[in-house]
């Protein structure tokens, strides 16, 4: 196997990555999202070119999962972090050729590939069409042979396909939540205020509105059937906000408000933060429109992609409506990424009995025994509210018919894109 730039792939490099993942690297990723993913793992060592060696804290039975991940890409020991972010080199089917900002992305086949006869396609080329309805057209009259992954909405595909009958369309399940996030300054420093907010949605609207029904209601790991990890129906039923009588809900968060120094008279004025692309603006415009049934205004912020990732880790929002999009359904990535102390919950939150939790549930390796931990943390976290699930997404994608052997995954959008089996017939 063999880097794009000819250079053998070795051992040395699986070091370099996760000496980089871990903060030991002489440079460092600008945000590291994934350095959570593989506390556990003390070192790496190397034996001749051809085998790493993951040394552990203590046993941890997920660690394959995580490994097998399309979020877990392996860097070259030559090449540094910054020329990554510009001339990115991998091991994989297709090679970098340009990245045009706001224009395109193109690719060509890697020739050297180490799977014989693999990729099918001599290259692919992203076009980038901010405007989702330009690029559906574009897509109907034949100009693009498939959208991007999950990118159209449940009811644009229906579109999609009144335009284009012969389209393939597919909407699965993306390990995607929308969330809300609160920083912790007054009045949302006060727990019931926070639990206030959770019992203020109506999480079958959002569903109902933006899925087209087909969205699914869950926790902090990814819903039951497709999420492994899911909380079942009866246990969430019993948390804040998730009792299918939201009337009832809300009526108690109205009285937590009033008891706050807020009611109908004195109505709490705040901006909503949210990403400035379409599903984050929708779905920001319904928060708003609930947040008024317990007596909060809330004016929409919206802020550009390239400023939202800094404006989250600095804090500078109030209330922000936020996506969570994990790499694979288990907790040993979620839990540590999005939750325990230090970790990217955008709101400081630390909780020693929640992390030792997480360290127990990683090293169960009874699968039956770890479900129960693992819901046990979503339970604490949905009690504590930190960052409530509004509902999980369903992203549609479609492709022309002579597209084939086309596989779209239902636990991630970050896994099954290498598109090595995929060919065109024409």
């Amino acid at each position: 196997m063999t880097w794009h730039n000819g250079k053998k792939f070795t051992a040395a490099d699986v070091k370099c990555t996760w000496d980089l993942l871990a903060g030991r690297a002489p440079e460092n990723f600008k945000v590291n999202f994934r350095k959570g993913w593989y506390s556990n793992v003390e070192s790496i060592g190397v034996n001749g070119d051809d085998e790493a060696v993951f040394n552990l804290k203590t046993p941890q039975p997920a660690l394959l999962a995580l490994l097998a991940s399309g979020f877990t890409p392996i860097y070259p020991c030559d090449v540094p972090p910054r020329e990554m972010r510009m001339q990115p080199i991998g091991t994989g089917p297709f090679k970098f050729v340009e990245y045009k900002a706001n224009l395109r992305i193109k690719v060509v086949r890697n020739p050297n590939y180490w799977k014989p006869g693999r990729p099918y396609l001599d290259g692919i080329e992203y076009t980038i069409i901010p405007n989702r309805s330009t690029a559906i057209l574009a897509f109907a009259a034949g100009k693009f042979d498939m959208t991007f992954p999950f990118e159209i909405t449940v009811p644009l595909v229906a579109d999609i396909k009144n335009q284009m009958p012969d389209a393939v369309c597919d909407i699965s399940p993306m390990n995607v939540a929308a969330n809300v996030l609160m920083n912790p300054v007054p009045p949302f420093d006060k727990l019931e205020v926070r639990q206030a907010m959770a019992m203020a949605l109506d999480r079958k609207a959002f569903v109902d509105i933006l899925t087209a029904g087909q969205g699914d209601i869950g926790t902090a790991m990814q819903p039951l059937p497709e999420g492994r990890w899911g909380m079942p129906v009866e246990l969430q039923r019993t948390l804040p906000g998730y009792d299918p009588d939201v009337a009832k809900s809300r009526a108690t968060a109205q009285a937590i408000m009033v008891a706050n120094g807020f009611g109908a008279d004195k109505r709490l004025k705040l901006k909503i933060s949210t990403r400035n692309l379409p599903t984050y603006r929708d779905a920001s415009v319904i928060l708003i429109s609930q947040l008024k049934e317990i007596f909060i205004d809330a004016e929409l912020e919206i802020v550009e992609t390239a400023l939202w990732v800094p404006r989250l880790i600095r804090r500078d929002y109030q209330i922000a409506l936020s996506q969570v999009g994990n790499g694979v359904d288990d907790p040993d990535q979620n839990y540590p990424e999005n939750y325990a102390c230090g970790s990217r919950t955008y709101m400081d939150y630390c909780n020693k009995d929640l992390d030792a939790l997480i360290a127990r549930q990683s090293g169960e390796w009874d699968q039956e025994k770890r479900k129960q931990i693992a819901w046990e943390i979503d339970r604490k976290l949905t009690q504590e509210a930190v960052r409530p699930m509004i509902y999980y997404m369903r992203g549609g994608t479609c492709w022309r018919p002579e597209v084939k052997n086309m596989s779209v995954m239902v636990n991630s959008i970050f896994n099954g894109w290498r598109v090595e089996d995929v060919w065109l017939d024409k």
